[in-house]
């Protein structure tokens, strides 16, 4: 599972709505991605921790992680997409180090971190197996994974409703937040297609990491995961 060759499209989306990223987001998520990223986060981020912050975008899931503790961990910002590192300045005081890099071939030694954040990025995966082998691969023993992302509910009438919304609604309100340009998050629709459903998702991750925590919002059509190595 993952994107595979769809990946490519899917990254030029992402580089031409980068401007109206995070105006969109918040509105096609009904304001509540800001929520989900601190209810994933509390209490599993220590002052300390060494983070990766993979497919980091602008780097609102380290922001929210700082904010919870004292501000003192270290974090990398690692993203597929140079430009989006670049637009990251706005978000922190002092900029992290960052790098970029796709899942499937994280340039670090085994073990070197005690957590790793992916908002609204796994998704984006060219292969989620090899994806979810490598988190695991970097991180410390007792480290753990925390994912923001959108849900595919298990139950086929919650997935209907979140299909729906996706190809249908989504781009209304796309369009009233970014313009014209905002209609190319309908891409979004063909990453749900090939993202798991929610319960098959919870499955590859155990098959990994020893523990899995997995909430839903939305119908299922949110999910917050902490995973545990």
């Amino acid at each position: 599972m993952g994107l595979g060759s769809y990946w490519g499209e899917v990254l030029d989306v992402l580089r031409d709505i980068i401007p109206i990223y995070d105006k969109v987001n918040s509105s096609i998520s009904l304001g509540k991605d800001v929520q989900h990223r601190t209810h994933a986060i509390k209490g599993r981020i220590k002052s300390g921790d060494k983070i990766l912050d993979a497919g980091s975008g602008f780097g609102n899931m380290s922001k929210t992680a700082l904010n919870l503790t004292d501000g003192n961990s270290q974090i990398t910002l690692y993203d597929p997409l140079l430009p989006m590192l670049k637009n990251t300045d706005k978000l922190f005081k002092m900029k992290p180090e960052t790098m970029c890099g796709v899942f499937e071939h994280i340039p670090f030694k085994d073990e070197q971190f005690d957590a790793a954040l992916s908002g609204y990025s796994l998704r984006d995966a060219i292969s989620l197996k090899t994806a979810i082998s490598e988190i695991h691969r970097i991180l410390k023993k007792n480290g753990k994974w925390i994912i923001v992302d959108l849900g595919k509910p298990d139950e086929a009438t919650a997935r209907f409703g979140v299909s729906f919304y996706l190809r249908m609604i989504l781009p209304i309100i796309a369009y009233a937040a970014g313009g014209r340009l905002g209609l190319k998050f309908a891409t979004l629709y063909g990453t749900y297609k090939l993202w798991p459903k929610n319960k098959d998702l919870e499955h590859m991750l155990l098959e990994k990491f020893s523990k899995v925590e997995f909430e839903k919002d939305l119908m299922g059509g949110a999910i917050m995961v902490a995973a545990y190595k």
